[in-house]
């Protein structure tokens, strides 16, 4: 049955020729990977990393992540993507909350790594993808060895993947998978954004995250595809490597797509070969989503939201529901998927009405790595309880209001963050916003909008409530702006509105 390095076997021996990675001026046909792949893999068997294993991998976006994460998969260790971004201390966190035996590094990352290994419990076996000052280089280790099939069988049924939550509402927790869930993930992704043989996707967002992970990776090579990956996002090295490499597929979050829109070259690009562009991870505002609409008339845009408690996956609104409800979600349950927006006494609400999202299906994870009690809290009768607030109207769009943990309190009423953000955000001068609660004595919590301006320009109050009053109703305008506090994101875009909240606890309104 199919499995994660199941899918490079077989798109090995069926397309051996056909380009699977580019990075960096390097190029490996399916066959020279899945060589390197198994290469490596044996290399980490032979250092004592056994099916069941947890294996660490903290990397940037390269081939060396690529490759690494095949080989530990094929190896039959369950594969723990860490983000690179992390300080020591959450390293640590993260090797001991999973139990990581072996941890597999990109150089540039091994003086912050090995220090957070050492406050471990437990050894530690750290290997670097290249040369590092006193660290084994596990590819150059593998470029002579044996490369005849290992003696592991891995099954559909094993588990694959620990992954991180975001840890916007405390500290992350692991998302365990199995290689069904995550093979289904790349089927339901492949079906939605009509994935055909021989793509070429566009990697930038980062690999360790299970959207483009799951959903352009995976599913990527399960159909052979060729994947171009880049380092980080840079607007201009994005349209350069689109136009050069002729990409086909791209995955996003609002930000990216926000700053390839402002790119100065962007109408005269030749991105006739781009099929596919599809943005989640965080909300964009509507007026956002127009705008791509008219600059990118032949690119078929696609939303996708979901979590990845659920694989991930969730909803998702088509080309047609994009153009026709920008500000929406989603609109379906993507295959295999049931979704429902439900009251606090689990009945569905009526159109109009705010409700939990919750989603069912071959995708929802096993649970939460060794916390039980989280998992039996956020899976009841086997239904993920996503967290997320949903209004869903009479056409079947589903439309994210807020966090339940988010939603703004102010004199006795409901104030929807992301409502209050989108209307902010159709500011001309507006290039980023956050919106959360400060507590008030009088109104429980103010309105508070942390807004990043464009360069040059200025912003009050009172403009960007006289801006808003046109969208919103006059009790969800912002009661004070701030304009020097940098919005905290995590790595898939998601403002970190905890940290957000700390940090204006005591700041002066603009």
């Amino acid at each position: 049955m199919p499995t994660i390095p199941g899918t490079l076997s077989v798109a090995a021996r069926r397309t051996p020729d056909r380009e699977a990675l580019v990075f960096d001026g390097r190029r490996r046909t399916y066959a020279e990977l899945d060589r390197d792949v198994t290469r490596t893999a044996r290399v980490l068997a032979d250092r004592g990393v056994r099916p069941g294993d947890r294996v660490a991998l903290v990397a940037g976006n390269s081939d060396r992540f690529v490759v690494a994460f095949y080989a530990a998969s094929r190896a039959g260790a369950i594969v723990v993507p860490v983000n690179p971004a992390l300080a020591p201390p959450e390293i640590t966190h993260v090797l001991n909350d999973s139990g990581s035996g072996t941890v597999l590094v990109d150089p540039a990352l091994a003086p912050k790594v090995v220090p957070a290994t050492a406050a471990v419990d437990g050894d530690v076996s750290v290997l670097a993808l290249g040369e590092a000052d006193g660290l084994p280089d596990l590819l150059a280790v593998a470029e002579g060895t044996d490369d005849a099939p290992l003696d592991v069988e891995v099954a559909e049924s094993d588990d694959a993947l620990v992954i991180y939550t975001s840890g916007t509402t405390g500290k992350p927790k692991g998302v365990l998978l199995d290689h069904h869930r995550s093979i289904w993930v790349a089927v339901n992704s492949a079906i939605v954004a009509k994935f055909t043989d021989g793509g070429r996707f566009l990697h930038v967002a980062p690999l360790y995250h299970a959207a483009q992970l799951g959903i352009m990776l995976v599913s990527g090579t399960m159909l052979s595809a060729t994947h171009v990956v880049l380092p980080g996002f840079d607007p201009e090295k994005v349209l350069d490597a689109m136009e050069r490499e002729r990409i086909t597929s791209f995955f996003g979050v609002p930000t990216m797509f926000e700053l390839l829109l402002r790119h100065p070259s962007l109408p005269q690009r030749d991105l006739s070969a781009w099929q596919t562009g599809m943005f989640g991870a965080a909300p964009m505002p509507s007026s956002t989503v127009e705008r791509l609409l008219e600059s990118l008339p032949d690119v078929e845009l696609m939303q996708l939201c979901g979590q990845t408690e659920a694989g991930p996956g969730g909803i998702y609104s088509t080309f047609e529901d994009v153009k026709a409800r920008p500000a929406a979600s989603g609109r379906w349950p993507l295959p295999n998927t049931e979704a429902r927006v439900v009251d606090q006494d689990g009945r569905p609400v009526a159109p109009d009405g705010v409700g939990e999202l919750l989603l069912r299906g071959e995708t929802i994870m096993k649970g939460y790595w060794r916390n039980p009690e989280a998992t039996a809290d956020t899976i009841r009768d086997g239904w993920l309880h996503t967290g997320d607030l949903a209004r869903v109207d009479a056409d079947g769009y589903i439309t994210l209001v807020d966090r339940a943990k988010d939603m703004i309190i102010t004199g006795g009423r409901n104030v929807y963050s992301i409502e209050v953000e989108n209307a902010v955000a159709t500011h001309p001068d507006v290039v980023d916003v956050a919106v959360v609660g400060r507590p008030h004595d009088v109104y429980g919590e103010s309105i508070v909008a942390v807004v990043t301006v464009r360069p040059g320009a200025e912003l009050d109050l009172e403009g960007l409530r006289s801006s808003c009053a046109e969208l919103i109703a006059d009790y969800k305008l912002p009661h004070d702006l701030v304009l020097d506090v940098e919005i905290p994101r995590n790595a898939s875009g998601k403002v970190l509105k905890r940290e957000l909240r700390d940090r204006i606890a005591t700041t002066t309104a603009a």
